[in-house]
């Protein structure tokens, strides 16, 4: 054999990469035990400050990387927690998931978040395939699935619906009180002397239903039951913006407008200025959630708050509380909403007051 053959040889014996360090050099090298080494690396708090940092340096000196499919294969769990949200492009869910995140960082488990972009249909796909990744459970936010197919999914794993008027055995819901807070936006113009109150629609949107309902009670409790008006909307600018214009074009302006949502109210808001009107002084509005965009201060949206992060935390403590003890029972949770007053909305003037 020539000299450069050898040479070839023993330069490819020396780029051969060495074994991977597995959970039990680890533990070695930190003088801890492999269940010490486990808890570390999915974040648990069950460990002290000493082994956690001889952890960290053993695992940083040798290079290891947790083998999460061969971990979830021995403990029968991915510490994977589905999320499948409605709409993504709403700043609510956006804040619903910072809490759900956080809830389940703190306990050691991932979230994996998918969209159905509020199509029944396609959140049905969405909801299939994070059980195929076999999530141990998953939480459904704003779904507009039916209920025989969360309750399909829920014999198979824990389930958490945010937003959701769904009643079904052995599935967990965090909510809002949407009638109640619909109430609160009713009774909050109608005490500013606004008897034409007109509501913009949520239509299958979370909470949506409830919040008609809300909105129906309250004017017939104040007496306005002749003066009801729902205007079709769908939680968007776009359905705000179109569902505003049409109320304005009409034979009777309405004083006060209740948008289901604060995304629909911010596209209301550019319909009344498109028409020449103002906010408050010729319309007064009111938006729901209370999201970042209803607190900017251009905007400045009168609305209902209901807290969006402790939504989240909330159902993903659920689920994960049935994932670590199986056969606990599911939990309804309601919320209270509360009324935010901003600048959006004002008392009628006198003179306007019929």
């Amino acid at each position: 054999m020539s000299r450069s053959n050898v040479e070839r040889r023993g330069a490819g014996a020396a780029s051969k990469p060495s074994r991977h360090a597995t959970i039990i050099d680890v533990a070695g090298k930190a003088g801890v035990s492999k269940s010490v080494v486990s808890r570390v690396m999915r974040g648990e708090a069950s460990v002290s400050p000493s082994s956690r940092a001889a952890v960290m340096a053993a695992a940083e000196e040798l290079g290891y990387r947790a083998n999460a499919v061969a971990r979830s294969l021995v403990q029968r769990r991915t510490y994977n927690v589905g999320v499948m949200v409605s709409d993504l492009h709403n700043i609510f869910f956006a804040e619903v998931l910072d809490g759900l995140n956080a809830a389940a960082a703190e306990r050691g488990y991932r979230t994996l978040i998918t969209t159905g972009n509020r199509d029944p249909v396609a959140e049905e796909r969405a909801l299939e395939q994070l059980l195929e990744l076999r999530a141990d459970g998953v939480v459904l936010a704003g779904a507009r699935l039916e209920a025989k197919v969360v309750g399909a999914a829920a014999r198979a794993v824990p389930i958490a619906l945010v937003g959701s008027d769904l009643r079904l055995p052995g599935v967990d819901v965090v909510v809002d009180d949407d009638f109640r807070g619909a109430v609160l936006a009713v009774e909050h113009l109608a005490g500013l002397g606004h008897r034409d109150i007109a509501l913009i629609d949520g239509g299958q949107g979370a909470g949506a239903a409830e919040r008609r309902s809300g909105y129906r009670a309250a004017m017939a409790g104040a007496g306005l039951t002749p003066r009801i008006r729902i205007e079709p909307g769908d939680f968007t600018e776009g359905g705000g913006y179109e569902g505003a214009r049409r109320l304005l074009s009409g034979p009777r302006l309405p004083t006060a407008i209740f948008a289901s949502n604060d995304q629909s109210a911010v596209g209301a808001l550019d319909a009344i200025n498109e028409a020449g009107l103002r906010v408050p002084q010729d319309v007064s509005l009111m938006g729901y959630d209370n999201t970042a965009l209803a607190a900017l201060r251009h905007i400045s949206l009168t609305t209902i708050h209901q807290p969006r992060n402790q939504i989240g935390k909330m159902a993903m403590k659920a689920v994960l509380r049935r994932i670590e003890h199986p056969g606990s029972p599911a939990r309804r949770h309601v919320l209270a909403p509360k009324l935010i007053v901003r600048d959006t909305t004002a008392r009628l003037p006198s003179r306007r007051m019929a």
